[in-house]
């Protein structure tokens, strides 16, 4: 079960209120949850957010992802939320590979071979005048 952080809409209209959930990824946004793990007030001014900290670094480690938003306020707490970030190539071994050859050539149509055979003529005509 692909587990998320995000957060979860409450409060009355124009009036939001949000719980921070950790939820299945499957369920709709204001669904079942497994667990909250704080809240934020964006209507409070300076905004509230409270956090449970030890709860979501647990859910971290078990290998739930946050939602961009949900992560925008934990790193605004100073939480680490780092990625391994993924391998990136060596530009010396992509410039050293080339192109792979073909088992069998492709079969060109007779309309491109007579197009190709044209273009021929007219560069050896071209170098012969030169």
């Amino acid at each position: 079960m692909p587990v998320v952080i995000r957060l979860m809409r409450a409060g009355a209209k124009k009036r939001p209120f949000y719980r921070m959930v950790a939820a299945d990824s499957r369920r709709q946004r204001d669904g079942r949850f497994l667990e909250i793990l704080g809240h934020y007030n964006p209507i409070a001014q300076p905004f509230e957010l409270v956090v449970h900290k030890d709860r979501v670094e647990e859910w971290l480690k078990k290998g739930a992802q946050p939602s961009e938003q949900a992560a925008s306020l934990l790193r605004s707490l100073g939480m680490m939320l780092s990625r391994p970030s993924p391998p990136t190539k060596k530009p010396e071994t992509v410039a050293a590979k080339a192109p792979r050859k073909r088992a069998v050539p492709r079969k060109a149509s007779a309309r491109k071979v007579k197009a190709k055979a044209a273009r021929k003529a007219v560069k050896s005509k071209a170098a012969a005048k030169a």
